[in-house]
């Protein structure tokens, strides 16, 4: 599946996208920030925090405990703020 990042999490992480197998326990975006921030240490500052990221499954805003099977495209990113 293809990864994006956004805004600070992109800057944390050092990258604005990536394609990742993650292993078969990962089920949920919770349980995908889980292993993101056990990759290294840029990705666990990036998730250090995982109240204050929000995540899209194929463009679609999902919560933490959204199923990951099938999905083609996550993406991570900052609470958006309006102006």
């Amino acid at each position: 599946m293809k990864v994006l990042y956004f805004a600070w999490v992109r800057e944390r992480v050092g990258k604005a996208e990536e394609t990742i197998e993650p292993p078969a326990g990962v089920a949920t975006v919770a349980d995908l920030m889980d292993w993101l921030a056990g990759r290294d240490e840029a990705y666990a500052h990036a998730f250090e925090n995982r109240r204050s990221i929000r995540a899209a499954v194929d463009q679609a805003h999902v919560r933490p405990d959204t199923a990951i099977a099938g999905a083609r495209e996550i993406a991570f990113f900052p609470p958006m703020t309006g102006g």
